[in-house]
């Protein structure tokens, strides 16, 4: 106590040293008023000392606030502790019958907790420094058994705001013009109220009314976690020169900002703005990947081979991530289905990791097609990568979901917008569990992925210079479409995350949102709409007239001549190489013949083109990554 009488010339080690002794004091389950009129006093001390003491404390210092009034033995009276920068309430209430309260602290330093008359409100409009009206539908959106917990209400006044320094609000020239306010129910979070909460401050200076002021409140993870002013779901109902009413329909601390410069914030703005991006984007993407599902699933000739295999998994993933994603924030609109907002969490989780997974083992299978050609035959290749890209997602969310019996999946705040959108999301709420199953797992995928990129591009590169011939027809803008086709189906684009810090936040955000909520899109256009024999089935199937194309028509009468021709002109030293070749395996050999390959190709792995190449010389394929996947795998699987 007596080390907080000089507070300013604390330093920050010291300041630091006695929030630990607080914290230490306050440890046990419960605590005495003494006790906790000594912390108040103690911590109104410490309001007193220099901003730069205060930086790395403040919010510890908020929360040894909010634990007082927890801890506090009230034995069913209300308890009221003021002092000189700080006072402090605590109230028991009926959780399940919760009855109107207001809370009014005067300048004679004395704290009102009942239903005011029109009289004494009209005296508080004079006298008072700030008053909080709750309604009787405060626990309305709590369940059963937080409404039980429910059992008091903590009212705080902070008479300055020390202990909120926000540097992002003073560098829009901008200040705080009051007291700070808070209110919570026994440690709750109260959201998304039907009838808002009305906080009444007093204004510290005359405020003309051409100013620009906002209802704030104190959201602790902003600026990285060190917390600021937040604006999202509280409006300014009406205002004075001295006083200023402010509606808000979620329960936390408050103040009134004012905007010298008058330029409205845009935080709120870029939000909207990136939510309907997201949401956009993602309803696209559902509709696209489901073409593209179609499509292969319809055409056989499409999914013969691994990589439209791997490439139907990846989709089906995607489809289903995007399909639980739009659902999520409705879902969350029904707070007392605590089992459906698990479940939606947990399956979000799942369809996201597996997504993930998918990508990964289509850099595992490039790889496999163009670096390690040969003995990279994998029996049942494509049963392995199922088990793979569908159940190591699912082990791990069953990890997560029976660590603290399910309590890391649920309800999650994120911020409301002025359209009404709930800011409520089911979703990881523990923060290890999310650091651990979702960002640790996306670095590993997106390593991978990154370094089977740079070994791709550089294979592709050597075989360009060995084969210039068969590349000849192609130019800069088709190899563009090559490497963004393969960028798409790897998800390098959700790399973007990485660099979402600091000053290029908010342009990196933008682009997850855009590239990562049309992932689908991009999918449909790079996978099936540039790529020739795809747009070949759907002419001969899905169109007709003159833009129906038949199985015997010219294009295929002319590929049949060409294969002729090529077989002729081969030479008696490339007879040779792919004769010794073919003995190297006969399993390769046999796969050929089993599957039904034409006489061009019952000579093993040593044919070196396939009808895949075949088109590429007669009509080349914009995508030269996939035409050498296959072409290999169709060689030396």
């Amino acid at each position: 106590m007596n080390s907080s009488q000089n507070a300013s010339a604390l330093n920050s080690t010291e300041m630091e040293q006695l929030v630990k002794g607080l914290e230490s004091l306050l440890s046990g389950p419960n605590i005495s008023f003494a006790v906790a009129s000594t912390s108040i006093n103690i911590i109104s001390n410490l309001m007193g000392a220099s901003s730069e003491a205060l930086a790395s404390s403040s919010n510890k210092i908020i929360g040894i606030v909010d634990t007082v009034g927890l801890k506090l033995n009230v034995d069913g009276e209300s308890k009221d502790i003021l002092t000189q920068s700080l006072a402090l309430a605590v109230k028991p209430v009926n959780g399940v019958n919760f009855q109107k309260t207001t809370f009014t602290i005067n300048n004679s330093s004395s704290i009102e907790m009942s239903p005011r008359s029109k009289r004494s409100s009209e005296a508080k409009a004079v006298t008072s420094q700030g008053s909080i009206d709750l309604p009787a539908t405060l626990t309305e959106n709590l369940t059963p058994q937080q409404q039980q917990q429910a059992s008091r209400l903590q009212f705080n006044f902070y008479q300055n705001g020390a202990l909120f320094q926000d540097k992002a609000v003073q560098a829009n020239e901008s200040r705080l013009i009051s007291g700070v306010l808070s209110c919570s129910v026994a440690n709750l979070s109260i959201s998304n109220l039907s009838k808002n909460i009305t906080i009444t401050l007093r204004n510290t200076q005359t405020v003309q009314s051409n100013r620009t002021i906002s209802c704030v409140f104190w959201d602790f993870k902003l600026n990285g976690g060190s917390g600021g002013w937040s604006n999202d779901s509280c409006t300014v109902i009406s205002r004075t020169e001295n006083e200023t009413v402010c509606g808000c329909n979620h329960l936390t601390s408050f103040g009134v900002l004012m905007d010298i410069s008058r330029g409205g914030s845009i935080s709120k703005l870029q939000a909207m703005i990136l939510t309907y991006i997201t949401y956009i984007g993602c309803g696209i993407s559902v509709i696209f990947l489901s073409l593209t599902l179609l499509t292969y699933l319809a055409f056989e000739k499409l999914r013969k081979d691994t990589p439209s295999k791997i490439l139907i998994h990846l989709c089906l993933a995607l489809l289903l991530l995007n399909l639980v994603f739009l659902l999520d924030s409705w879902l969350a609109l029904y707070p007392k289905a605590t089992g459906l907002c698990i479940s939606t969490a947990f399956f979000l989780h799942y369809f996201l990791l597996a997504s993930f997974t998918w990508m990964g083992l289509e850099a595992i299978h490039m790889y496999m097609a163009l670096v390690k050609v040969f003995n990279s035959y994998v029996s049942r290749l494509m049963l392995k990568f199922g088990l793979v890209g569908w159940g190591l997602p699912l082990i791990v969310v069953v990890i997560v979901i029976s660590i603290k019996r399910g309590d890391n999946y649920g309800l999650i705040s994120y911020g409301k917008f002025e359209d009404g959108t709930s800011d409520e999301f089911c979703w990881l709420k523990d923060n290890t569990a999310f650091y651990v199953a979702v960002v640790g797992y996306f670095c590993v995928v997106f390593l991978l992925n990154f370094s089977m990129f740079i070994v791709v591009m550089i294979q592709l590169c050597r075989i360009k210079r060995q084969n210039p011939q068969t590349l000849q027809h192609r130019n800069i803008l088709q190899d563009i479409r090559s490497v963004s086709g393969l960028t798409v189906l790897l998800g390098l684009s959700w790399g973007f995350a990485f660099f979402a810090w600091g000053k290029v936040n908010l342009p990196f955000m933008y682009l997850f949102a855009i590239f990562n909520s049309l992932q689908g899109f991009f999918i449909f256009i790079f996978h099936c709409a540039v790529k020739e024999n795809v747009r070949r089935q759907w002419r001969m199937y899905l169109c007709c007239g003159k833009l129906r194309l038949t199985e015997n028509s010219d294009w295929s009468n002319t590929a049949t001549q060409k294969t002729k021709n090529l077989s002729a002109k081969r030479s008696p030293s490339f007879r040779s190489m792919r004769s010794d070749r073919s003995n190297q395996s006969s399993n390769s050999r046999t796969c050929l013949v089993n599957n039904g390959a034409g006489p061009d190709r019952t000579m093993g792995i040593s044919s070196p083109l396939d009808d895949t190449t075949i088109r590429a010389q007669e009509r080349p394929e914009p995508d030269v990554v996939l035409n050498e996947i296959n072409h290999r795998h169709r060689r030396y699987q």
